[in-house]
């Protein structure tokens, strides 16, 4: 005769099964305080109920981690309880767990009863509620509503518990692996540490690994090797350490910033990577103004403008007092061709005014706005002077202040500014590129042709200084063959300058050279259907001119 096994039976073996399942996925947890093994412990208790709902032990587990994940509250922690103890009244842990439960929830009197029933079921084991009740006691007696019965209580479940700790084997026994992992956790870190602090790279990355297969924190190893890999500048090894990290516990906000960081700095090509982390570290509720405004910079890099805008704008609403996040915000506004919006935030930047080599940078970018795209000179002149009112050494704030002036067609005051520039900085070769157009445009000719070649002495492939330089030779000088020079190395500098090309075929045929003045104005006609520098009219004209 053979034995059957039912239908029944067989679930009771699966739900047991699935029971120790969890019981060892949940002390991991407890050890390594990772994510994973929570995930699973919670899956293997919800599959053991569904198999067998009598199994009291599952609810009052089940429900600790649930409150841990913020899945339920207290009072849902204490109905799971309240359920183990109706399928095993006498069962000593759903009582110690809904006694832990009422203290979470504040009622102590309800804590105590839980806790003496616990003591009362565990005979010899009764260590842990011993203590539990003596912590509940201790409250009372701090918060000043006590008495001296309550003080004898108290030391008498204090005393006794802490004495019968040593007969209790659960909690010996999680102690002991508490104690065991703690301990080669400690002697792999130290002895890294220690190769680390002398240099011997190699020797601490095997230590870590080392702890890595004997420990349980595979987390906290994976951590210092990326650590270890990134100072050894291995950013693709650390980047591959700090994502087994993340793996192993997502909830661990340092590696997960650091992973945002390392993408956002050495791959920046993964922008979308770097700002799913990014919005992982939300989730934290910790420094939130501070990722916003590292998302909105990762939106820019999108072309994102809608969102880069949103991002500095929460930024901005959380810390409105933030120089930085109101110029971010401003500059994002400029990208979205929002401008009054931008000029306002550029505005309390200035007015925050943290550093004055920085506001003067702000000043910049304002005043650009008010002269290229509000036409307002006088406030761009007066934001430009308040800038370099906050930095005299700020050449690019007196260029574009020397350029408004250009454009006012007050040449005087250009020339003025640029030489001013060119005082702060002497080997700007822009500064006296920019000089030697407005005394050319003021026919100061013997003077534009020295600001002109100071700049190509300082920067020869500077294109725009040599072409300019042949201009005053061809038209201020009537020299075409000097000039010829200067417009042929503005060409091999850039072979695209349309500009050049036409001013080359002028020269050739101020110099007489008909066919080589043909074939230039023709290349420029060609060249002009891509750059779009010049009016075709104008090239037309002149090469036609050349057969009349």
């Amino acid at each position: 005769m053979t034995d059957t096994i039912t239908p029944m039976m067989a679930n009771s073996c699966s739900a047991d099964n699935l029971l120790e399942e969890a019981r060892a996925a949940h002390e991991k947890y407890l050890i390594k305080q990772q994510d994973a093994d929570l995930e699973k412990a919670i899956e293997c208790y919800i599959d053991a109920i569904k198999i067998n709902p009598s199994l009291c032990e599952s609810y009052y587990r089940l429900a600790s981690l649930l409150l841990i994940k913020g899945q339920i509250s207290v009072d849902g922690a204490l109905e799971q309880c309240k359920t183990a103890i109706s399928l095993e009244p006498g069962n000593v842990n759903a009582h110690i767990y809904s006694g832990y439960f009422q203290c979470l929830n504040g009622n102590f009197e309800e804590a105590e009863k839980e806790f003496q029933i616990a003591v009362s079921n565990s005979g010899t084991n009764s260590a842990r509620p011993r203590l539990f009740l003596s912590k509940v006691l201790f409250s009372r007696i701090r918060n000043n509503h006590s008495s001296v019965k309550d003080v004898m209580k108290f030391l008498y479940y204090f005393l006794s518990g802490s004495m019968m700790i040593m007969w209790d084997c659960p909690s010996l026994k999680m102690f002991y692996k508490f104690l065991a992992n703690d301990f080669s956790v400690f002697s792999y870190k130290t002895l890294g540490e220690t190769f680390e602090k002398m240099k011997l790279f190699p020797s601490a990355l095997e230590a870590y690994s080392k702890g890595l297969e004997k420990t349980s924190q595979g987390n906290l190893f994976y951590q210092k090797m990326g650590d270890l890999s990134l100072e050894c500048n291995d950013i693709d090894s650390s980047l591959e350490c700090y994502k087994k990290a993340y793996e192993l516990n997502p909830s661990d906000r340092e590696v997960l910033i650091k992973l945002a960081t390392i993408n956002q700095t050495y791959y920046p090509e993964n922008v979308d990577i770097t700002i799913d982390y990014y919005n992982s570290l939300l989730e934290f509720g910790i420094d939130l103004d501070k990722i916003y405004y590292e998302l909105g910079h990762l939106y820019l890099n999108k072309s994102d403008k809608i969102h880069a805008v949103t991002a500095f704008k929460l930024a901005q609403e959380m810390n409105p007092e933030n120089p930085y996040y109101n110029n971010s915000l401003a500059y994002a506004y400029i990208k979205a061709e929002l401008y009054d919006d931008a000029i306002e935030y550029y505005q309390l930047a200035i007015k925050l005014n943290p550093d004055a080599e920085w506001t003067s940078i702000v000043c910049h970018a304002l005043g650009a706005i008010y002269a290229e795209v509000k036409n307002n000179f006088d406030a761009a002149e007066a934001t430009f002077n308040a800038g370099m009112v906050l930095d005299p050494n700020n050449v690019d704030i007196q260029l574009s202040l020397g350029d408004l002036y250009m454009a006012q067609g007050d040449l005087d005051k250009a020339i003025k500014t640029y030489c001013d520039a060119i005082a702060v900085e002497p080997e700007n070769y822009l500064t006296y590129a920019k000089a030697g157009l407005a005394l050319w445009e003021k026919d100061y000719l013997e003077e534009a042709i020295v600001a002109f070649h100071k700049s190509i002495e300082i920067n020869p492939d500077f294109e725009i200084a040599q072409n300019n330089l042949g201009v005053v030779y061809l038209d201020g000088l009537g020299d075409p063959k000097e000039s010829e020079v200067y417009f042929k190395n503005a060409i091999n500098i850039n072979p695209n300058y349309t500009l050049a090309y036409f001013n080359l075929a002028r020269a050739y045929q101020a110099i007489g050279d008909k066919a080589l003045a043909a074939e230039y104005y023709q290349l420029t006609m060609d060249l002009n259907k891509i750059t779009d520098e010049l009016a075709e009219k104008d090239i037309r004209e002149r090469l036609y001119g050349l057969f009349e």
